[in-house]
């Protein structure tokens, strides 16, 4: 072990503004570490000529043209929205604060 620190998950966690408990950043920390260390192990696959795929079996993916269409009413779209300024959503700001 020892690809992820305890620092990492709890800077991580600190980003994400997810509050974690002691035995939480722990767990994360080492099932993190072992998640790097099986996409380490899969790195060393031999891969030469095989072709990528995203499917073990191709998959038409169903397209539709592509259309303009009217823009929704600034007045339903904010309809809902708690606090709005004009024409837009008010919401807090989250990067004040953040370091390097």
């Amino acid at each position: 072990m020892g690809r992820i620190s305890r620092k990492d998950v709890e800077r991580t966690a600190e980003l994400a503004r997810i509050d974690l408990s002691e035995s939480e950043v722990e767990g994360l920390t080492r099932d993190l570490d072992r998640i790097l260390e099986h996409a380490q192990q899969l790195a060393m696959l031999e891969t030469e000529g095989i072709e990528p795929t995203a499917h073990a079996l191709p998959l038409p993916t169903p397209t539709r043209p592509d259309r303009p269409a009217s823009p929704m009413d600034p007045e339903r779209a904010l309809g809902n929205a708690p606090l709005r300024e004009g024409s837009a959503f008010v919401v807090p700001k989250v990067l004040d604060g953040e370091e390097g």
